[in-house]
């Protein structure tokens, strides 16, 4: 089983781990990106990011290892979102502000695994569920 329940995500960020969504294709023709947003708990709070990186070869698993989509954001990149009290505030603000789908998150580091069937998948237009990719909101 790939996705999380509702009660596993909370449970695993009430833990102190992250979870995250592969939102699919992002950037331009000329320099195609990926996107995904992570909730990631710190210190009681919940922090939601949003990652673009490029996507190129080799293909990966592993996004954090991909480059930047902009190549003016540092090697540790991500732009925060929101900060929320309670895990179920940061679900609700990764779903508004990233379009993200409650039924398709994942553990720490598994979007990768998304990403690696979005590429084996011919890059597809919409996503597993058969519906448009989600469009982030500008910050």
């Amino acid at each position: 089983m790939r996705y999380l329940a509702e009660l596993f995500i909370l449970g695993a960020l009430n833990r102190g781990r992250s979870v995250e969504q592969f939102l699919g294709p992002s950037g331009s023709p000329e320099r195609l990106g990926i996107h995904w947003v992570e909730i990631r708990p710190v210190q009681g709070i919940y922090e939601v990011y949003l990652h673009a990186a490029l996507d190129c070869e080799p293909l990966t698993r592993d996004l954090v290892s991909l480059p930047p989509l902009f190549e003016d954001e540092e090697e540790d990149f991500g732009l925060l979102l929101a900060t929320t009290n309670a895990p179920l505030d940061g679900l609700d603000a990764a779903e508004t502000r990233t379009g993200a789908v409650r039924e398709r998150w994942v553990n720490q580091s598994m979007a990768g695994d998304e990403y690696y069937d979005y590429v084996l998948a011919g890059r597809p237009a919409i996503a597993p569920d058969g519906q448009p990719w989600p469009t982030p909101q500008s910050p």
